[in-house]
């Protein structure tokens, strides 16, 4: 019920944005919705949320300042613009949403009882 797009290639310094609709005859009206990055051999890590309804957005400390997520309500969207691209940002990115919860996204093994799953897409920062 996850559909991702964008992500890619770029060099470091870059930007690429992604964006992550919930699909389905019917959604929740108050839910968490952000991304998780992985990196070979890492446990999944929280990146970003942000919460409806209201606007209430977190971040990971190693993207304060560089990612930036918001949301489109109406079309049940979800956008991650990330600028200022490092290589060590190169991961597979989720999207994932949660019923009412975020605190799913950041603490230790969270990411197991998340509700919904985008299908995951690679980035790569040279």
């Amino acid at each position: 019920q996850l559909v991702e797009s964008g992500g890619g290639s770029v060099q470091a310094g870059g930007s690429l944005t992604f964006s992550c609709v919930a699909s389905g005859s019917t959604w929740y009206t108050r839910y968490c919705m952000g991304w998780f990055r992985q990196i070979p051999g890492k446990e999944r890590e929280g990146l970003a949320t942000i919460y409806t309804p209201g606007a209430y957005t977190q971040y990971v400390d190693s993207v304060k300042g560089r990612f930036t997520i918001s949301k489109d309500n109406a079309k049940n969207t979800v956008y991650l613009q990330m600028d200022s691209l490092k290589p060590e940002d190169t991961a597979m990115y989720y999207c994932a949403a949660n019923p009412d919860r975020c605190e799913l996204f950041w603490v230790a093994g969270g990411f197991n009882h998340v509700t919904y799953w985008g299908q995951g897409t690679q980035v790569t920062v040279s």
